[in-house]
């Protein structure tokens, strides 16, 4: 059995609701980037069951397609038309109950990076682009990004930029999730910097590495905003970097850098897939204590 790795990603929405959502992925349009198109084929909907997702491929094709086939009168190689050439398809099952996603990175074709920016253009294109919005973003390993994070000698700068979450909130940014919905406000970006010799000070990795040891950890007092915004973004609820120096060196740690993945065969049975996605998903939202 071929595997391949899987990453995990929160489904961010912008005047979309789930049902929204899946109804596009389950009657996709197409759309052309360069000289491919590109849509969701193979769906299988299962809204309706104890545990409900949506099963798809985000499939890459090439309209005017061309292969090799062999001449057997002349014996040669000669090309041949194949219309809707199947160039690369990356499974991926989308959990509503967490907005979490799993998508194949596959080499050469569909890279992780490039997913989120297809099924985003795809999505958005259901509703001819108008005034919504969709983006995939990536749901950190807490351990990988604090082991980065520690060997900065001192922080430069932090900046993040993240979304009010749903369905799921974190505990330790639960003040900042107040002020977002507050504020109504659809993003809020948050940017520190200092040129001074102690740095920044930050709790961001004290935060992490406490409640990964216990789960009901409650902190003295509540995060300050700028690292309330990196657990969030890590959390799959937005973007965030810390910048800082390493023997003399800058160095710059992003939250997508740690993203949490898994290894799966290529080609899965879906429910299959959606059980170990299920189980990674809850296995986040239980080491971060995260509720509804």
């Amino acid at each position: 059995m071929r595997r391949g790795r899987y990453y995990l990603g929160r489904v961010v929405k912008f005047n979309l609701d789930q049902n929204q959502l899946m109804d596009v992925i389950c009657n996709a349009p197409i759309i052309e980037k360069g000289s491919f198109e590109w849509t969701i084929t193979d769906v299988i909907d299962n809204r309706g069951s104890d545990m409900p997702y949506v099963f798809g491929k985000l499939s890459k094709y090439a309209k005017d397609g061309h292969v090799k086939v062999i001449d057997e009168v002349n014996r040669s190689q000669i090309d041949s038309e194949a219309p809707n050439l199947l160039e690369a398809s990356s499974p991926f099952v989308y959990l509503p109950e967490f907005s979490g996603i799993s998508f194949l990175h596959v080499w050469n074709g569909i890279q992780e990076e490039i997913f989120p920016r297809r099924f985003k253009s795809i999505i958005e294109e259901g509703f001819d682009n108008f005034f919504v919005g969709c983006d995939i973003e990536p749901v950190s390993d807490y351990r990988a990004f604090t082991t980065k994070l520690a060997k900065l000698e001192k922080l430069t700068e932090i900046s993040a930029r993240v979304y009010p979450p749903n369905p799921l909130f974190g505990r330790l940014w639960g003040d900042l999730n107040d002020y977002i919905s507050k504020r109504n406000a659809s993003e809020v970006s948050i940017k520190e910097r200092t040129g001074k010799e102690e740095g920044l000070k930050s709790e961001v990795i004290e935060l992490m590495n406490r409640i990964l040891d216990n789960s009901e950890f409650e902190p003295e007092l509540p995060a300050d905003i700028s690292d309330a915004a990196i657990l969030m973004a890590a959390d799959g609820y937005g973007r965030g970097s810390v910048s800082g120096v390493t023997e003399g060196e800058e160095v710059v740690i992003k939250t997508s850098d740690t993203q949490k993945s898994f290894v799966h065969s290529k080609e899965p049975e879906p429910e299959e897939l959606a059980n170990i996605t299920n189980n990674k998903f809850s296995e986040v939202s239980d080491e971060r204590d995260m509720d509804h």
